[in-house]
């Protein structure tokens, strides 16, 4: 899909600033309160750490597909035993 490592990581660095921001917003221009505000920023912050764990997903992807160079195919001639990227 062309979405890479790095393209995660910064979504999970974004998500941390935005969940500032929302907090901090909320905070300030809504008359709800504190409570309301730290529920948009906890919300806003849970969403870093699924991006950071897809970020190293893909790495790990990214990682088996570079060391196994452009000649090298996912599964071997017919016969033998299919071979994953875990080598399983």
């Amino acid at each position: 899909m062309g979405i890479k490592s790095g393209h995660m990581y910064t979504a999970g660095v974004a998500s941390i600033a935005m969940s500032f921001a929302t907090w901090f917003m909320s905070k300030k221009m809504e008359a709800s309160g504190i409570d309301r505000a730290d529920r948009w920023g906890i919300f806003i912050g849970e969403w870093a750490p699924s991006f950071f764990a897809l970020g190293v997903a893909l790495r790990i992807e990214e990682t088996h597909r570079e060391l196994e160079g452009p000649e090298s195919e996912t599964y071997e001639q017919a016969g033998t035993r299919a071979r994953t990227h875990a080598g399983v």
